[in-house]
C-alpha cells in the first residue's frame, strides 16, 4: 500500500515521517512554507530521542497524483478544511482509494462516507507539534501514540488489519479496533479542553479544571440523550496505560495541542466548530443544554479570529460569563 499524507502537520506529519522511516511507501500534501521547506531540504521529525530529515516526496495537491485502489489516503489537516479536501480528492480521481481519517472529531468520517465507499478511522492519541515550516515533532518516545483503526461506521476487515501491522511496525500501537467510534466519541471529551487550552493558555487552576468538568459533563449528558455509545474514562487509562510518554524536545517541553498551535501559528480559524460545536449541535438537537460548550467554542474562534494570545483570558474569567 502507498500512504498518502493529506495535511502533513503536527499529527500527519508524525505519522508520515514514521511510516517513512519503516520503509513504507509515502507521499505528503501539503501547503505553503510548509512545502516549500520539505521539499527544499525535507521533512524533520524530531523527538525526545532524534531529529531525522526524511527525503519524503511532497506535493501540492491530489491532482498531482495518480490514484488507485492500493492507496491509502491519510487525512489529517483540521476539520474545517476536510470539506474542500473531499472535494479535490474526488477531482482527482480518489474513489477507489480507502481513506483512514486521522483527525479530531466525529464528523469528518460522515463527511467522507458521503463521497467515498472505503472509509477507515483512527483514534489520535498522538501528542506532536508544528509550528515551523518544514518541521514536526513526535513529543512521546519511544512510542509515538496509539492509533487503533476500524472501518467507519464499524467493524475491522483485512484493510484495517494491514494498515494496523505497518502503523505498529513504525512506533505506533495500533489494534483493529471494530468499535473505533465509541473511542471516538470518548476522545472528543478530552478535546473538548482544547478551546480551554487555546483560550488561557496554560492554565491549571480550579477555575481550568471545573470550566473542563462542566463541558464534559454537558457532553456526557448530550451522549446520554442520543444513545451515543463512549468507552468511559476507565477504559480510555486502560488502553493509554504507560505508553505514551511526553518528554522534552531539545530541552523545551511541549507548549499546547492542536488548537493552541493553531492559534501559535497565526491561523484564522479553528476547530472548535467541530469539537466543542459537536456537543452544541447535540444539544440543541436533543434539548440538552451546553452553555459552556458554546461559551468555548465562541471564544475560541474570537481567539483565533483576532489573533489574541492565549492566556489573555483565565479560567476564572470564563466561569464568571458563566455565572
Amino acid at each position: 500500500m502507498r500512504y498518502i499524507i493529506y495535511g502533513a502537520g503536527a499529527v500527519g506529519g508524525v505519522i508520515g515521517g514514521r511510516l517513512f522511516q519503516a520503509g513504507r511507501d509515502v507521499v505528503l500534501i501539503a501547503r505553503g512554507a510548509h512545502l516549500d521547506a520539505i521539499r527544499a531540504n525535507g521533512l524533520t521529525l524530531e523527538s525526545p530521542d532524534a531529529r531525522d530529515t526524511l527525503a519524503i516526496p511532497a506535493v501540492a495537491a491530489p491532482g498531482e497524483l495518480t490514484l488507485g485502489a492500493n492507496d491509502v489516503v491519510v487525512l489529517a489537516m483540521k476539520s474545517q478544511d476536510t470539506p474542500g479536501a473531499l472535494s479535490a480528492l474526488e477531482a482527482a480521481g480518489g474513489a477507489e482509494c480507502a481513506l483512514l481519517i486521522a483527525q479530531n472529531g466525529v464528523e469528518n468520517e460522515r463527511a467522507a462516507l458521503r463521497r467515498f465507499a472505503r472509509v477507515y478511522t483512527t483514534t489520535v492519541m498522538l501528542p506532536s507539534t508544528h509550528l515551523e515550516p518544514g518541521v514536526v515533532q513526535a513529543n512521546s518516545a519511544p512510542m509515538s501514540g496509539i492509533l487503533d483503526v476500524g472501518r467507519y461506521p464499524s467493524g475491522a476487515d483485512a484493510v484495517a488489519e494491514a494498515i494496523c501491522a505497518d502503523l505498529a511496525a513504525s512506533t505506533f500501537s495500533s489494534h483493529p479496533e471494530p468499535d473505533v467510534m465509541a473511542w471516538k466519541y470518548q476522545k472528543l471529551l478530552l478535546n473538548l479542553g482544547n478551546a480551554i487550552q487555546a483560550i488561557c493558555g496554560e492554565d491549571r487552576s480550579p477555575d481550568a479544571r471545573e470550566l473542563l468538568s462542566r463541558a464534559k459533563a454537558e457532553a456526557e449528558a448530550c451522549f446520554t440523550a442520543a444513545g451515543i455509545r463512549y468507552v468511559g474514562d476507565a477504559a480510555d487509562a486502560a488502553r493509554r496505560g504507560t505508553l505514551i510518554t511526553v518528554r522534552p524536545i531539545a530541552g523545551a517541553a511541549r507548549g499546547g495541542g492542536s488548537t493552541w498551535q493553531s492559534i501559535q501559528r497565526g491561523k484564522a480559524e479553528v476547530e472548535s466548530d467541530y469539537l466543542n460545536g459537536e456537543v452544541v449541535l447535540l444539544g440543541r438537537l436533543h434539548g440538552v443544554p451546553t452553555p459552556a460548550n458554546e461559551l468555548l467554542r465562541a471564544e475560541a474562534n474570537e481567539q483565533a479570529r483576532q489573533r489574541i494570545v492565549p492566556g489573555t483570558l483565565s479560567a476564572a474569567d470564563l466561569l464568571k460569563r458563566l455565572a
